[in-house]
């Protein structure tokens, strides 16, 4: 006879679903030219925007789709065995210059999708442009910065105001899509992709859009004639189409879909990623009190959401995930599960035992991040257990993603922040520095403070120990946000399909991959 016990319970609660995970019908994906093996159908977990200009969103689903269309200065592709390593792309050099710049030579034998030729006017356009603190995704970069344009090979990058060394581009010139000068300039980058990339956009219907080889991509044209992805919200939908072959590759594999997988005739790709999973803490009562957050932190077993997890988790510590520039697992003040240092907590707060508190409304999503609403009804047994009177919402998609970036709504919100750098600076300033806040207002001049003190050290050793010893103990006071577990992709596609590269924040690079027989 087996002993139920609270950990049994929960995880048997959060689990239970898993045995229906195959249910339903497939539905019907036509694929297009497929009997030529030169596409691919793809069937991705977030919809794209109604605009196509990369600075105007912070969206994942539309960041994979510019790493096929738009080139970058370079590529950080965070390989397990070299995860600061560089791959030049528009670039063929970067070096510091000095403590306030950086400086990149270019190709000079690419060319934009609408055959303009790419140069260091665009350079200097992009840079401008993205880093403006006015653009929704400006909050990725540091501040404003400006560049020189020093001759037709050659760019120097700095900081508008010298507020920052230009080395903090290191590692961010990875993540920035190039953009055209005359796009900007004639403010028409919303209206069509027009990138270097080594795929042309040719149209979007609904949730699909097609994209085609780039004849002139400067690294040679894919041998992949086209691409079509299709945003499909449901986990099982898209395992299904890919067991019958109506799709060719899908992502955010499920767990328990992981498993059986592993018995089919298809290839599965497991990748750390740099994104954690977080609890967002907003300035919201009782969170207001940042012992009420941290009593919410050690009311939490992180141990049995690993369990939940499975393949797709990947035990950390902290806020940022171990391929960052920065991580460590020695953080001291770090919370772990501890209820009676909850309860010390509470009563201090003036909530004993919970009493007293208001109703704590905790947003979650279904159908992106894997199991989601199994851990969520984990997590709030485990705080309602201490005496936090949890309300928890499910949302699908397209409704969380309107309301999670709503700070006064919901108390307690979960949600990933995939970026493709091992820059720290990606992940810390636009979350927890006042001049981002996207996620948690739970903020403070201490930790501005910070986070300033790290990205102004241009030597990175001393700015890597300036991130483990004193940026990373703040937050872990603070406590804006507690990190559950570091994401661990599961893709999966047909066996056929060689030379893929997925990178850590989720991109793949399909400009070498291939069909075989």
């Amino acid at each position: 006879m087996t002993k139920t016990t609270r950990r049994t319970f929960l995880k048997g609660a959060a689990t239970a679903g898993g045995i229906a995970a195959f249910g339903g019908t497939a539905p019907y994906f036509k694929k297009a030219l497929a009997q030529g093996r030169k596409h691919i159908t793809y069937l991705q977990t977030e919809p794209l925007t109604a605009s196509w200009d990369p600075t105007s969103h912070t969206i994942l689903g539309q960041i994979y789709f510019e790493h096929h269309t738009y080139g970058k200065l370079i590529q950080t592709p965070m390989r397990a065995n070299d995860p600061e390593g560089i791959d030049y792309d528009l670039a063929t050099g970067q070096k510091v210059v000095d403590e306030k710049t950086i400086e990149y030579t270019l190709r000079d034998d690419v060319t934009f999708h609408d055959g303009q030729k790419f140069g260091p006017e665009d350079v200097k356009a992009t840079f401008e442009y993205a880093s403006n603190p006015e653009r929704p995704a400006g909050t990725w970069y540091p501040g404003q910065a400006e560049v020189e344009i020093v001759d037709s090979k050659t760019v120097r990058v700095r900081a508008a105001d010298g507020s920052y060394p230009g080395s903090l581009f290191w590692f961010l010139a990875g993540f920035l899509p190039i953009m055209s000068a005359d796009d900007i300039k004639n403010n028409s980058l919303a209206e069509r992709p027009n990138g270097t990339g080594y795929f042309k956009f040719v149209s979007r219907e609904g949730p699909t859009t097609r994209l085609v080889a780039n004849a002139d991509y400067h690294g040679g044209k894919p041998e992949i004639e086209e691409y079509i992805s299709t945003f499909v919200g449901d986990a099982n939908t898209r395992l299904l189409s890919l067991l019958s072959r109506e799709s060719d590759l899908i992502e955010r594999i499920e767990p328990e879909q992981y498993e059986t997988l592993l018995n089919e005739d298809v290839t599965t790709v497991r990748t750390i990623s740099t994104e954690n999973k977080y609890l967002h803490f907003r300035n919201i009562a009782p969170f207001d009190d940042v012992r009420v957050r941290q009593a919410a932190c050690h009311a939490i077993d992180r141990s049995l959401i690993l369990e939940i997890m499975g393949p797709a988790g990947h035990a950390s510590v902290g806020q940022i995930s171990p391929v960052k520039f920065g991580y460590t697992d020695d953080i001291p003040n770090s919370p772990e599960y501890d209820p009676a240092r909850c309860q010390e907590l509470l009563a201090e707060a003036g909530y004993p035992n919970g009493e007293g508190m208001p109703q704590i409304d905790y947003l979650t999503s279904v159908g992106f991040y894997p199991k989601t609403k199994e851990y969520g009804e984990v997590i709030t047994a485990m705080l309602q257990e201490q005496g936090f009177p949890v309300n928890f919402s499910v949302m699908e998609v397209a409704a969380w993603l309107e309301s999670t970036f709503d700070l006064s709504r919901y108390a307690l919100a979960d949600t990933g922040w995939m970026t493709g750098s091992p820059e720290a600076n990606l992940v810390v300033r636009p979350m927890w520095h006042t001049d981002g806040g996207i996620l948690s207002d739970c903020l403070s001049e201490e930790l501005d403070g910070l986070i300033d003190k790290q990205q102004s050290i241009t030597d990175p050793v001393a700015r890597k120990k300036s991130i483990q010893t004193e940026l990373m103990p703040g937050l872990a006071k603070q406590m804006p946000s507690f990190g559950l577990f570091t994401s661990v992709l599961i893709h999966a596609h047909d066996p056929a399909l060689k030379d893929l590269y997925i990178y850590p924040n989720g991109p793949m690079d399909l400009s070498r991959a291939t069909w075989t027989s």
